[in-house]
């Protein structure tokens, strides 16, 4: 416990001016995911999707956006998943980005609604084949004996789709999180961290500066 009580960063990379914000919290997300690819951090679209269980308890996992823009962050799942099945009772969920080493934070809240079956096969066919057959071979969040149980069900979807097109499977398809509020954090030095907070408010933001 001393080793982790002992970590210690004092953040002095950047700043952040709330003025010098976008008004989109969406299009300022997508400014910030270029920055972090521009500077060659890895995964710059990696995010912790979190979501509600049946008995109201949060549980989060690393997921990629897909896409960025003025409608919301966009992403792709096997919707019979865990995530699946609570984004469905549910429709609400957060979005938490981390930038480790420009020690930045983005956060989002919103509503989670279907993408269209005609985007989710536009996506799906970008994806590597390996990756396509992947999405059948796998019963997402079941129960599984054995590696060799899912590795034998990856290799008779191979049998089953040599030499033609891998379609994208009825279960699997896209989300995108309508964003409600966001939150965007800049680390700074002594803990006196910038945080930008943006709440909807009719068709438009409020973007109102945070104590840290």
């Amino acid at each position: 416990m001393s080793l982790i009580r002992d970590i210690r960063t004092d953040y002095t990379k950047g700043e952040l001016s709330h003025d010098a914000m976008l008004d989109c919290p969406a299009e300022q997300l997508a400014l910030w995911i270029e920055d972090a690819t521009m500077e060659g951090v890895s995964d710059p679209n990696a995010f912790c999707l979190s979501t509600l269980r049946d008995c109201g308890m949060p549980t989060g996992r690393i997921v990629l956006a897909r896409g960025v823009d003025a409608s919301g962050i966009v992403f792709y799942t096997n919707k019979q998943s865990s995530k699946g099945d609570e984004i469905e009772k549910s429709s609400k969920a957060s979005a938490t980005f981390f930038w480790r080493p420009m020690q930045r934070q983005a956060r989002f809240s919103g509503v989670v609604k279907h993408l269209s079956d005609s985007d989710s096969d536009v996506y799906f066919a970008s994806r590597p084949r390996a990756s396509q057959i992947g999405a059948w071979a796998s019963d997402q969040s079941s129960t599984l004996s054995s590696r060799k149980e899912l590795e034998e069900k990856y290799a008779d979807f191979e049998v089953k789709f040599d030499g033609i097109k891998v379609p994208r499977p009825p279960h699997w398809g896209g989300y995108i999180i309508e964003i409600l509020d966001a939150e965007f954090w800049q680390g700074r030095a002594s803990r006196l961290h910038d945080r930008v907070r943006y709440d909807k408010v009719g068709s438009g933001w409020k973007k109102v500066l945070l104590q840290p």
